[in-house]
């Protein structure tokens, strides 16, 4: 991956990470590797834990930034919650995988939130 793609995808999650403090999510933890794959935002809201992946691209030439979170990408983010929950020792709360895409815009970034963009199984 290029410095100038790494720096897109910081600049990025800390556009979804404002996005959401300023709805009162409260942000656990970003950016945690595990042997199965990395989770981009691990959050509370409410009584929810949320698993987010954040895609951001610079233009919509090759898609939305959601589309690329596909069955692969998505069955990867599940095993890595799973493995994330088994650590943390609280497998039984109420949780949900979102996406949230976002590209650069005039204003900073124009930002679509996606809850509940795909279940435990990998899909919708």
């Amino acid at each position: 991956m290029t410095i100038q793609r790494q720096s897109l995808g910081r600049w990025g999650e800390e556009q979804a990470v404002r996005f959401l403090c300023a709805r009162r999510w409260k942000i656990l933890e970003r950016n945690v590797r595990t042997p199965v794959g990395e989770l981009d935002i691990v959050a509370r809201d409410g009584r929810t834990l949320v698993f987010i992946e954040v895609k951001t691209r610079r233009t919509a030439a090759f898609g939305a930034p959601q589309e690329a979170v596909g069955a692969r990408k998505q069955r990867q983010i599940v095993r890595a919650a799973q493995w994330f929950l088994a650590r943390a020792g609280n497998p039984s709360e109420s949780l949900r995988f979102d996406v949230i895409a976002v590209m650069p815009a005039a204003d900073g970034a124009r930002i679509e939130h996606l809850p509940a963009a795909f279940g435990l199984d990998g899909a919708v």
